[in-house]
């Protein structure tokens, strides 16, 4: 009897082991799950990031190959930012930038809309599609988008007056420099311009007989494409370049090239303060990166006359810069 109920205690016993064992394995294969799900969020977090980092690294180098002109790495670049990241704005953005830099302005218009149409108020960005159409020497389509822009800033009218200006829309360029007078905005640059086109509406530049040479028919026809014909003709003879380019000035204040030719006659004179303060004026009306470098040249050759080494060297890095 002893032995029987030692037994049935001793199964008992055993059956509790057993309870306890499955339950510890039972727990232990629940913690584990819970482990390895644990683990595994890491794991995605970690690819995401990684992703992130590599399109931070091409993205960054594409900044780097561009603040250098490498206009063509910069691109390949950005092709791989958005092979990560499809549809970005900032790589459409930076896209349009370089492909402007390459003269491609078919493509950067294209990638700058689409970058506009994902931040459609984005100043920045219209902006250089203004930059874009000028480049075309689109002038209407450039007039569109700074009006548009002129709405939320109002600072950026002087633009918008130079954009009429080198459109020939001499009547809105003057309506908006009077609105700028009357409120003490107007540039120093700009009143130049307003009394300049003020004598020409009130008579004060009058045309003489025809003739045949081109000195004689810009007597009759003070076109600035005879007069740049002029220019460039008597490039290297300053005392004709001096001449024509002042008067080309008080005909054309919005025109750049004048200015820079004045700026070219005056350095060959040694006038280099009038040359600095002439190139310094005509820099306003310079939207071509081409030309800005070719005024950066020759505001570093009055520097030079003027014995400023530093300025100088200011202005020849600046135009070594955009000729590259």
């Amino acid at each position: 009897m002893i032995f029987r109920v030692k037994k049935i205690a001793y199964r008992k016993e055993r059956q509790l082991d057993y309870f306890k064992v499955s339950l510890f394995s039972l727990l232990f294969f629940i913690i584990s799950l819970k482990c390895l799900a644990q683990d595994s969020i890491p794991a995605a977090v970690d690819l995401t990031e990684e992703k992130e980092l590599q399109f931070q690294q091409f993205f960054f180098k594409a900044l780097s190959q561009k603040s250098i002109g490498n206009y063509q790495k910069a691109i390949e670049n950005l092709e791989s930012c958005n092979q990560i990241l499809p549809n970005d704005l900032a790589v459409f953005y930076e896209f349009s930038k370089n492909y402007l830099e390459l003269n491609n302005t078919l493509l950067a218009k294209e990638y700058i809309n689409r970058a506009i149409e994902k931040d459609v108020k984005n100043i920045w960005m219209q902006k250089h599609l203004v930059k874009v159409f000028v480049k075309e020497n689109n002038f209407s389509e450039a007039i569109k988008i700074q009006q548009k822009i002129v709405i939320s800033k109002s600072r950026e009218r002087a633009y918008l007056v130079r954009l009429y200006l080198r459109n020939r829309d001499y009547k809105s360029a003057l309506s908006i420099m009077n609105v700028l007078q009357e409120e003490n905005l107007l540039p120093a640059s700009l009143k130049k311009v307003k009394d300049s086109l003020e004598k020409r509406n009130n008579g004060v530049v009058k045309t003489t007989a025809v003739a045949e040479s081109i000195f004689k028919r810009f007597e009759t026809n003070k076109s600035y494409a005879v007069l740049k014909q002029i220019l460039e003709s008597t490039e290297d003879k300053p005392a004709l370049l001096l001449k024509y380019s002042t008067e080309g000035i008080a005909l054309f204040p919005a025109q750049p090239f004048v200015y820079l030719m004045s700026g070219k006659a005056l350095n060959a004179k040694k006038a280099y303060k009038k040359a600095l303060e002439t190139l310094k004026n005509g820099i306003d009306f310079v939207i071509e990166d081409a030309m800005e470098a070719d005024f950066y040249n020759e505001m570093a050759v009055s520097y030079k006359g003027l014995g400023n080494k530093s300025e100088e060297k200011k202005y020849k890095e600046k135009f070594e810069k955009l000729k590259k």
